[in-house]
């Protein structure tokens, strides 16, 4: 089972409300509305500021009609549409997201490459799915208050994402979660869920006049980059270690 961080563990919690974070949120902000950023661009600071940039590729599984199209576009900051309709391919969205790391001060953006893809899609076209895992740092596993059926089914997802993808981070988001008069998921449930499974579960509304709000995509995007941060820093250590061991090792046959 994966390890579960507490939150502000990595990352300074709600950084993007203190004053020393609006050099960087004004680069992915435009007249208060969230910039659009293409697959070949990125927010450009001053020169006298110099901000690494991390690249992670993300994966939204769920069934249809759960919000994985509504979800990518609210972490963008997209236009949400009225109407759903179904993924009929793979469909890309870029998220750039600054933090400050605990630790150290320093400040990162997290360039976070969502990729979605219709059920039946996947169904239809077997080369689609593996494509979406190859070179995969993380998986958002959905689910809709909404839909019980959608909750029932995220064992059997959480056991098709992680095959063969063993070192990705995990995280799932239960979608609709502000229409409650209409919730077939209570919240017992949910946290039987997280106990049994070990996996954070985040809340995300379904209100498409929202879009814009940093603050309600602040806690989904926070973790995703302190687990992928995390998980990048155990990587490093794994592959050094082994350098060590075989130094010690042939210390001890010259001894």
């Amino acid at each position: 089972m994966a390890q579960v961080l507490d939150p502000g563990s990595i990352v300074v919690a709600d950084w993007h409300r203190s004053a020393d974070s609006k050099e960087f949120f004004s680069r992915i902000l435009h007249k208060k509305k969230r910039r659009n950023f293409g697959l070949l661009e990125a927010p450009v600071m001053p020169p006298s500021v110099s901000v690494d940039t991390v690249h992670y590729k993300i994966f939204i599984s769920g069934k249809n009609g759960v919000g994985k199209t509504a979800l990518a576009a609210r972490l963008a900051g997209f236009n949400i549409p009225n109407m759903h309709y179904e993924t009929t391919g793979i469909e890309t969205t870029v998220v750039y997201w600054p933090v400050k790391l605990r630790e150290s001060g320093r400040v990162l953006f997290f360039r976070l490459q969502l990729w979605d893809c219709g059920e039946n899609a996947l169904r239809r076209f077997d080369h689609l799915l593996p494509s979406c895992k190859e070179q995969l740092d993380a998986i958002l596993f959905l689910f809709s208050f909404t839909d019980r059926a959608s909750f029932d089914d995220l064992s059997n997802q959480i056991a098709r994402g992680s095959e063969p993808c063993d070192r990705v981070v995990k995280l799932v988001v239960g979608t609709k979660f502000d229409l409650f008069m209409h919730t077939d998921v209570t919240e017992r449930e949910v946290t039987r869920f997280q106990e049994v499974w070990g996996l954070p579960v985040f809340r995300m509304g379904g209100d498409v006049n929202n879009v814009s709000n940093l603050g309600e995509v602040a806690p989904l995007l926070n973790c995703l980059a302190e687990h992928l941060w995390h998980q990048d820093c155990v990587a490093a250590r794994s592959t050094i270690l082994p350098v060590a061991t075989q130094s010690e090792a042939a210390t001890v046959v010259h001894v």
